[in-house]
Parts: C-alpha cells; sequence; structure tokens
C-alpha cells in the first residue's frame, strides 16, 4: 500500500504517516495561469492499493477539483482499490433541500469522489448524519470525541464539576457519547431560533443546571457565530470557566476575532483542518486526529 498525503494539511498528513510506518507522497500539482490544474503522480502506483488523504477544507471547491483529479490519475497509472480519507467533508451541511429552487450539494460532491475511483471512505465527525446513506460505497465514520474526553480529563480533576453543552438540538448524539465516554457526567442542550433568511442566532434557554465549569462541544467553528453566542450566554449566567471543542476549525469571515474575543478561557479544535499562521490565536489550542485516524486504518 501507498499513501499520498494533502497539500493543504502536510502536518496531518505526515503524523498519520508516522503512526502507519509508511512514508508519504504528494502529488505533483501545478496551477495554470487561469486557474486549472495539472495533477502528476511521480511514482509507480501501478497495481498498489492506495490510501490518500484529503480535507476538503477552504479552498473548497478547489481542493474537491484537486482530490477528484487526483482520484483519477492514480486510476489511469493503474492502481488497484483506493482508501480516502477525508478528515472534513466539504458541502456537509447541505445534505438536504432546505427551500425551492435549491438543490442537495453534499450528494453531488459525493457522486464526484465515487465516480472518480474512490473505493472506500473514511469521514471525521461529518456534520450530516444524513452522510453515509448518501455513500455508494463502503464508509466508515471515526469521531474526535477520545480526544475531546482525554483533554476534559487533564483539565478537570473532579468530573462532577462538569457540565457539556450542546450549542444546539442537532448536536445531542454527539453530547451523550461524550458524556458517556467520561463516565456519565452531566450534559445539557442549548435552544435557539436561526433565521434562515439572515443567518442570525437567538437563544431562548438551556435545558439543565449550568455549573462553574462548562465544556461547548459542536462539530465546527465555521463562521464561530454559534460557539461565540454559547459562550456569551454562559458568561451572562455566571459559569466560572468556559471551554469550546470543535472537531473542524473552518475559521470563516470574523470567527478568529469572535474566538480570540469572547469569555471562554480555551478554543480546542482538531488538526483536521490545517489552521494557518494567521488564524492562530492565543486562547487557541490544537489537537490531533492523527492516532484515531492510523487506528482506524491499520488493518
Amino acid at each position: 500500500m501507498m499513501f499520498f498525503g494533502d497539500r493543504s494539511n502536510k502536518e496531518l498528513s505526515e503524523k498519520v504517516a508516522q503512526k502507519l510506518g509508511m512514508e508519504v507522497f504528494y502529488p505533483d500539482v501545478h496551477i495554470f495561469a487561469d486557474g486549472e490544474i495539472r495533477i502528476r503522480i511521480l511514482e509507480d502506483v501501478c497495481e498498489k492499493d492506495i490510501l490518500i488523504l484529503k480535507s476538503l477544507s477552504i479552498p473548497v471547491n478547489d481542493n474537491i477539483i484537486e482530490f477528484c483529479l487526483t482520484l483519477n490519475v492514480l486510476i489511469e497509472s493503474g492502481c488497484r482499490d483506493i482508501f480516502g480519507i477525508v478528515p472534513y467533508l466539504a458541502y456537509s451541511r447541505a445534505d438536504h433541500i432546505f427551500r425551492s429552487g435549491e438543490g442537495v450539494p453534499l450528494e453531488v460532491v459525493i457522486r464526484m469522489v465515487e465516480v472518480n475511483g474512490l473505493d472506500k471512505i473514511m469521514l471525521v465527525d461529518p456534520h450530516s448524519i444524513k452522510t453515509p446513506e448518501i455513500f455508494s460505497i463502503p464508509h466508515l465514520r471515526i469521531s474526535a470525541i477520545p480526544v475531546f474526553a482525554e483533554k476534559i480529563r487533564e483539565l478537570v480533576s473532579n468530573l462532577k464539576d462538569v457540565l457539556l453543552i450542546s450549542p444546539d438540538r442537532g448536536g445531542i448524539r454527539r453530547i451523550k457519547i461524550l458524556a458517556e465516554e467520561l463516565g456519565g457526567v452531566s450534559y445539557a442542550v442549548i435552544d435557539k431560533d436561526r433565521d434562515l433568511e439572515t443567518g442570525k442566532l437567538k437563544i431562548v434557554g438551556i435545558e439543565g443546571e449550568v455549573k462553574d465549569t462548562c465544556f461547548i462541544v459542536d462539530d465546527m467553528i465555521a463562521g464561530g457565530a454559534t460557539m461565540a453566542e454559547a459562550i456569551e450566554y454562559l458568561d451572562k449566567k455566571g459559569v466560572k470557566n468556559i471551554y469550546g471543542m470543535a472537531t473542524h476549525p473552518i475559521f470563516a469571515g470574523n470567527a478568529v476575532k469572535l474566538m480570540q474575543e469572547s469569555k471562554a478561557q480555551k478554543i480546542f479544535v482538531t488538526d483536521t483542518i490545517s489552521v494557518s499562521k494567521e488564524k492562530q490565536f492565543e486562547k487557541l489550542e490544537i489537537l490531533s486526529v492523527a492516532d484515531l485516524i492510523a487506528k482506524a486504518v491499520r488493518p
């Protein structure tokens, strides 16, 4: 088996390769003046099984095309099976038609990677519970929950003092699993309304009693509004120690500013997406999912 890493996330690629005891290769990518790209695989992949890691993060459309073209070149070069590790799956929030006149972009992205030769795929905390249903190829879903659980145990000596919080009802399953991982700690859900036209959030309450130490757990921080609003709400409730946790650090728009200026002690994310130096901030701590990926890949 040969392992091809992600040019946009070399740090995670190198960590996974090291844990698997494999050499990591990268596709040779040339970008033309008009934005089109040419992919070359310089290694002999004929009759080889391929493991390829690619995070479909910002710029999402460029990364999707690069991934699809790389898959195509691998197939044309005579490889056998291709197992794709996709730590972050773009368009995962667009899993159904929200309003008349829209489509389902997630289905389009999945069909693109399937038709270009992907035989099996691994995802890390996909946003939508519908995602596995859309795939027609074998798929594996892993979670960063064990990584977050380890960090919480490191920070808090008495877990009875901890309250896990989901910023919306869509994350109830995630928060329940994390609570079980920690031996049955308390958890609560924030109730909120979102205007589909403006995207603005309004928190209307929380189910459960708040505690002095709260961990807000979500699958991603995109624009940052969801996490920022939850932090502000808990601060107004008098919570002393507030931590944010999210698997995917998209950090679009003003997210970095919102997180750094929030009342949270720390914002924990994982390396499913590479965070550029420009987007790193004092309160940020990046945890790695490399070990989880390697353990799931090993036969």
